[in-house]
């Protein structure tokens, strides 16, 4: 499997892109802004595009939505809670049209030969969610390299939060390379010895 990072809009974000080498089936996670750097890297690895999936609502993670289902014809899919704060507020949540579908805990999609398993881990946002693909996991802004992500925005709770990450995302295995919303990449042992949240 081939993964990407491109940092996307005004606050860096890591936007995934994800591709099964075999089929070149490709998925992007968290389109956030500079949908012409994505489109041109997805053009370098040849991928097919077969969806786009949000870890959550806000801005900084959703931005290029709208432009690259516009330009690549493909689905995008969020948690329902997440799209119905959408609806209410546009300050820190993004603005997108319905989403194609819902994701919810336990559901899969696949990439190729490799599964997509959905982990609802609300409190960042109430519909949080980390993607687990083989070792590794996507984990937007629930967990970073050495922190968690913020629960101060609406709809979020900080308790929710950290006891889904010690709950949901540890017992996943010290081995568990973190893919996060922003910063570097991490691992879950690491977390669980250094990360002062935890």
């Amino acid at each position: 499997m081939i993964i990407k990072t491109i940092l996307a809009g005004m606050y860096e974000e890591n936007c995934y892109l994800v591709m099964d080498e075999d089929t070149k089936e490709l998925g992007i996670i968290d389109p956030g802004g500079h949908a012409n750097s994505i489109i041109n890297e997805i053009n370098l690895l040849k991928g097919k595009t077969k969806f786009i999936i949000l870890t959550h609502g806000h801005l900084d993670h959703v931005d290029g939505v709208i432009e690259l289902v516009n330009n690549l014809k493909v689905p995008f899919y969020i948690n329902k809670a997440d799209e119905d704060l959408m609806q209410k507020d546009d300050f820190v949540f993004g603005t997108l049209p319905k989403a194609s579908g819902y994701l919810s805990e336990g559901d899969t999609l696949t990439l190729g030969k490799h599964e997509i398993k959905v982990i609802e881990t609300p409190g960042h946002t109430p519909g949080g969610i980390c993607f687990l693909i083989d070792d590794n996991i996507f984990t937007g802004d629930t967990l970073f390299q050495g922190s968690v992500g913020r629960s101060d925005f609406p709809g979020g709770n900080g308790m929710q939060l950290i006891k889904n990450i010690k709950e949901k995302l540890l017992p996943l295995g010290d081995g568990i390379k973190v893919f996060p919303g922003h910063g570097p990449t991490s691992n879950i042992g690491y977390e669980k010895r250094n990360n002062p949240f935890l």
